[in-house]
């Protein structure tokens, strides 16, 4: 089955290169380019629904509707087609916008050629989202900080409410998991006897006199 796609770029020159080196293979066709998000919604709402693109590569910064925008549209118009954002762009934050907006893949406008059309081809037979190897390196340090700060906003909060210091909170997130002190020792490399040092400082502060009752009260107040 040959591969409907759209190109979507305001430089001409990026339209015509693009379609001209991935047109050498007789399994991908380009319906149509676009000069920008608009253009391109146009143009496929005037498509008959059996030639409208399966899969289309779409720039970010583009005049009138950027491509972000586009694809935020057009993800939720035509469910079925696939959007994988091809810019000089790596930055975190447009990544992210991209992904949220419903993209299925985030290539850089660099990538060899072959390795574009195995992503197209990837993408059109629903076997996951796709990302150039930097993309996919910063993706993964977005998650990872993300992860990170909300970790921390948590542990600030309950430090804020409770006066527990983090090696506390560690130790009371060791009880909610359901660990002995020996266990909760091992995990933190801290001896037993500093555990149980930290689990009496706890139940002081959260004004509770059992490892029940603060694994308790750390449910109810969804602290973990």
């Amino acid at each position: 089955m040959v591969i409907k796609l759209a190109i979507v770029d305001d430089r001409v020159q990026v339209r015509n290169t693009i379609q001209s080196r991935i047109e050498y293979t007789n399994e991908i066709k380009t319906i149509f380019t676009a000069i920008n998000g608009q253009d391109f919604l146009e143009q496929v709402k005037n498509l008959n629904p059996n030639v409208r693109p399966d899969v289309v590569l779409m720039d970010i910064d583009m005049p009138e509707l950027n491509g972000i925008q586009a694809v935020e549209r057009a993800s939720v118009l035509y469910p079925d087609m696939k959007f994988i954002m091809l810019t000089v762009f790596d930055d975190e934050e447009k990544i992210f916008n991209a992904i949220k907006a419903g993209a299925n893949g985030y290539l850089l406008k660099d990538e060899n050629i072959d390795e574009i059309i195995d992503y197209i081809k990837l993408v059109s037979e629903n076997k996951g989202a796709v990302m150039s190897p930097a993309i996919a390196r910063k993706a993964l340090d977005m998650l990872v900080n993300n992860q990170k700060n909300t970790k921390d906003k948590a542990n600030a909060t309950i430090t804020e409410e409770t006066n527990l210091s983090q090696r506390e909170i560690s130790v009371l997130k060791g009880l909610v998991d359901g660990l002995d002190h020996k266990s909760i020792a091992q995990k933190l490399d801290l001896s037993p006897a500093t555990v149980r040092t930290h689990m009496i400082n706890i139940y002081r502060k959260l004004h509770v006199s059992s490892k029940t009752q603060a694994v308790g009260l750390a449910l109810k107040k969804k602290w973990f």
